[in-house]
């Protein structure tokens, strides 16, 4: 059903299907995360990806969209994200963040992740702790969007959690989270940032995307020649971060992660529950 004129809230049976699609997308992201190794190309990466979506029958929502041309984004050491796969080397130490998706039976998963290549070992502590910090501010939205009363309380979640523990860093406020379903990207839109607004009433079925980018540096960015492609203004590293995350009648449920997001979540007290089948 649609709530008011845009926002789209699932039924149990359509919760269900989006949890297939967020599980097909954890292991997409699992290949690519695996592929992206010292001297591999992201294009070989994006390659191993798109393998795991034609095993599983499925279509991939990136490859196409807008014109993108392949099923993932790899953004590299600057790049915060939209970063297209080709010919790039990938080294030991670099910052890389991984976005991707997948259809099932029309209904979207979309997640995001950051690695260093060789492993945390070979990246500088500076990158452990930005990649760390922005999988936090996003855990800090998700734990607002399963006990909020409003989408608004996300974005004020996530930044007052990057203002009060990690204030040096640039909280990129162009790009934002979204609603997800049977589109990638739908009403309401999630900012990463405190606004005015209050946003929508956060109700049961509704299915969101929460990703937060965070910068070493200025949180002002730049877009490439190649219209997708975006940098920091300054040259920082960047890190992004996402789940898709569906609120239900039951509690909440971190579709795009292996155990519904029991981990993330611990720490502010909340247990994800899964979605009905009833």
């Amino acid at each position: 059903m649609i709530f008011g004129p845009r926002i789209e809230l699932k039924s149990p049976a359509e919760l269900q299907l989006m949890d297939r699609a967020g599980q097909l997308t954890l292991r997409v992201l699992s290949a690519a995360r695996s592929a992206a190794v010292p001297g591999a190309t992201t294009a070989e990466v994006d390659a191993a990806a798109e393998a795991v979506i034609d095993a599983a029958g499925a279509q991939s929502n990136f490859k196409g969209y807008q014109g993108f041309p392949a099923v993932v984004c790899i953004s590299v050491n600057e790049e915060i994200v939209h970063g297209i796969p080709g010919s790039k080397v990938l080294r030991t130490g670099d910052l890389v963040s991984i976005d991707g998706g997948a259809i099932v039976e029309g209904f979207h998963g979309d997640s995001a992740f950051t690695m260093i290549v060789g492993g945390d070992e070979a990246g500088t502590t500076a990158d452990r702790d930005l990649s760390a910090a922005t999988e936090a501010a996003m855990w800090a939205g998700i734990a607002a969007f399963a006990t909020g009363m409003k989408v608004s309380d996300i974005g004020d979640a996530i930044d007052d959690y990057v203002t009060e523990a990690h204030p040096q860093l640039g909280l990129v406020e162009e790009f934002t989270g979204h609603g997800i379903g049977t589109a990638m990207h739908m009403a309401p839109d999630v900012l990463n940032y405190r606004a005015r607004s209050n946003g929508p009433k956060i109700r049961p079925g509704m299915c969101l995307a929460i990703e937060p980018m965070l910068t070493n540096g200025s949180s002002e960015t730049v877009t490439l020649s190649d219209d997708w492609t975006v940098v920091t203004a300054d040259g920082s590293r960047a890190s992004h971060w996402e789940h898709s995350v569906a609120r239900h009648d039951g509690g909440v449920w971190v579709l795009t992660a292996e155990d519904g997001g029991a981990s993330g979540l611990a720490p502010f007290g909340v247990t994800p529950v899964p979605p009905s089948a009833a």
